[in-house]
């Protein structure tokens, strides 16, 4: 599949997501180039059909991308609740399992995630797998130590690898902290694997959201189709 191929179903997705959003809600607003295209939808719908919602962002980029369409967005602690958040994400299961962090937005991902009554990831039909792992696992750790990090996580054979930018410098996460990338390849107990990561002192957070999603909206060529979670 090319690039215009994806962009495509990426779009549909987006398009078919932006629906959620009712006037008056509190929306949680994704990261990443499938959530671009829902934010642009919204973006029009506030501006050609009137609509008000109120944005919490797990970006500075989201961010900046909404309040350029005149959407309002507040911090997460002044909200009592998000009716429902959007976001993408770089692989999911049938079992509802998925990974994130391919953007660096992990761990305000995460915040926003659990504290939203219903969650909804919009994907391209290249991102829905039978085993996660093949896409590596993102875990942001704090500057100091990392290198110490890194060791722990060689040891146990995760094939860590500190993320770097165009510069060769690590990549910031908006907190400021290193992302890991775990070059796992299939991950067969990932509960299991989540307890280790989240108990490695010096670590913040993972990108493993396991069986955190209510409903899954894959772009496919045929039409945008609906994965919903039966176990939520």
């Amino acid at each position: 599949m090319d690039k215009a191929q994806q962009d495509a179903l990426k779009k549909a997705a987006g398009i078919e997501a932006a629906k959620l959003i009712e006037n008056g809600m509190i929306a949680g607003l994704g990261t990443g180039s499938t959530v671009r295209f829902l934010v642009d939808e919204l973006g029009r719908r506030v501006q050609e059909e009137g609509l008000r919602f109120t944005g919490v962002t797990t970006s500075r980029r989201t961010q900046e991308q909404a309040e350029g369409y005149g959407i309002t967005i507040v911090d997460i602690d002044d909200v009592d609740h998000i009716d429902v958040t959007i976001d993408g994400a770089d692989e999911v299961d049938k079992n509802f399992n998925g990974i994130k962090g391919g953007g660096a937005a992990l761990l305000w991902e995460k915040i926003v995630a659990i504290n939203s009554n219903r969650i909804v990831w919009i994907v391209d039909e290249s991102k829905v797998v039978d085993t996660i792992g093949k896409f590596p696992l993102p875990v942001e750790v704090i500057p100091f130590g990392a290198g110490q990090v890194v060791k722990k996580f060689e040891a146990k054979g995760y094939k860590p690898v500190l993320r770097l930018d165009a510069e060769g410098q690590p990549v910031r996460t908006d907190e400021n902290n290193y992302v890991v990338d775990l070059h796992l390849d299939r991950i067969d107990h990932p509960e299991a694997l989540a307890e280790d990561l989240i108990t490695t002192v010096g670590v913040v957070e993972h990108g493993l959201f396991l069986n955190m999603v209510d409903t899954v909206i894959v772009g496919d060529p045929n039409g945008p189709r609906v994965m919903t979670n039966s176990n939520k």
